[in-house]
């Protein structure tokens, strides 16, 4: 093919107009599109503009001096009151004191600030019931040991109150909480005194063997949290008499029924009894405790044994006046028909001078006569 320029002209003119026109008609439209972004971004003020190189934002008007300020009220300030005529005058000298009265601003000089005090904690409804006509137990404070050892409205109870006003020493002294303080008070009282009563004396003290000891169950490492560690328990050894008299209540030379008697007394006021045949850890004393179990499952373990049997004395006994002597008792048994017929045949103690007489002379040994 051959491409001439009239035939060039003649071909593409009329395009070339169409492609001018649009180029021209499209720069238009973008010059006006960036000139209203522009316009419209001189309002708002560049996010971020570091160096410098935003548009510059537009500043308010300035009144000028001519231009009046618009008049806006002022709020209006209350003015104190004028000073009444028979008020005092007011001077820089502070006002005297009264001698021995600070004021309360300000604490005297000697006498430091002290504290308010902290409201005192109310009394539960056994610390009002365990008065000093019941048994001797001041109120400690507030145990809070390692795992949940101690517990609150505790006692420390040094005696027991009896009816009578005199007092059962509990040595030593026991700490507990105030309603295992009260059940133990409530069982001697109505208890124990009848039975120390039916021994013809009175109670004197309590052998405490333990009470509050943070510790797991039987000194064990790693077991449960006895509750000796929440200060609601009790072991018991014995119950001393006025007459000197000892109660062991494991002590098996003790009379049987009396042991039963602590038994049966115990098991119906306590949640827990542990003693001699529960295990080897309560052979020597009995646990008293108020746990609370499920259903109020109780647990009684105290085996009352039988008194130890009476054993032979070592030493012999007195020798009756009446025994034979000891040289005719210490012949063996074969020999008895023997030592009778001797018996018979030697002479009275009457007639033993004349037998002593007689074996003096010598006798002549007897002949047989021949037939």
């Amino acid at each position: 093919m051959s491409f001439s320029l009239p035939d060039f002209r003649r071909k593409w003119s009329y395009r070339g107009n169409m492609s001018a026109g649009a180029a021209m008609v499209t720069v238009a439209l973008g010059l006006s599109l960036v000139l209203a972004d522009r316009a419209e971004a001189r309002k708002y003020a560049p996010p971020l503009d570091i160096f410098g190189i935003g548009p510059p934002r537009p500043r308010a008007a300035v009144h000028s001096a001519k231009t009046p300020l618009p008049k806006t009220p002022l709020p209006k300030i209350p003015l104190p009151k004028p000073r009444p005529e028979e008020a005092p005058k007011a001077s820089d000298e502070p006002a005297p004191e009264a001698e021995g009265k600070p004021s309360p601003d300000k604490p005297g000089a000697e006498k430091p600030a002290e504290a308010a005090p902290s409201p005192e904690k109310q009394a539960s409804a056994c610390r009002l019931a365990l008065t000093d006509d019941i048994a001797i137990a001041p109120s400690i404070p507030d145990i809070r040991g390692p795992g949940g050892c101690g517990g609150e409205d505790l006692v420390r109870l040094e005696a027991i109150v009896l009816p009578d006003k005199r007092k059962v020493a509990v040595k030593p002294a026991a700490i507990l909480r105030c309603t295992m303080a009260s059940a133990i008070a409530d069982w001697v009282r109505k208890d124990m005194v009848p039975l120390a009563a039916r021994l013809g004396s009175t109670i004197s003290d309590l052998d405490n063997f333990d009470s509050f000891e943070c510790r797991g169950r039987n000194r064990i490492v790693g077991a449960m949290l006895s509750e000796h560690g929440k200060a609601n328990a009790l072991d018991v050894r014995a119950i001393k008499l006025a007459n000197g008299q000892s109660i062991g209540l494991t002590d098996r030379t003790v009379s049987r029924d009396v042991r039963e008697r602590v038994l049966h007394s115990v098991c119906s006021r306590f949640s827990t009894v542990l003693g001699p045949g529960s295990d080897w850890y309560h052979e020597d004393h009995i646990h008293l405790d108020l746990a609370q179990r499920r259903n109020d499952y109780r647990i009684c373990q105290w085996n009352v044994w039988d008194p130890l049997p009476q054993v032979a004395p070592l030493l012999p006994v007195e020798r009756p006046e009446e025994a034979p002597p000891r040289e005719v008792a210490a012949k063996p048994e074969a020999k008895d028909g023997a030592d009778d017929e001797a018996a018979e045949k030697s002479p009275a103690p009457a007639d033993k001078s004349a037998a002593d007489g007689n074996k003096a002379q010598p006798r002549k040994p007897a002949t047989k006569k021949r037939r």
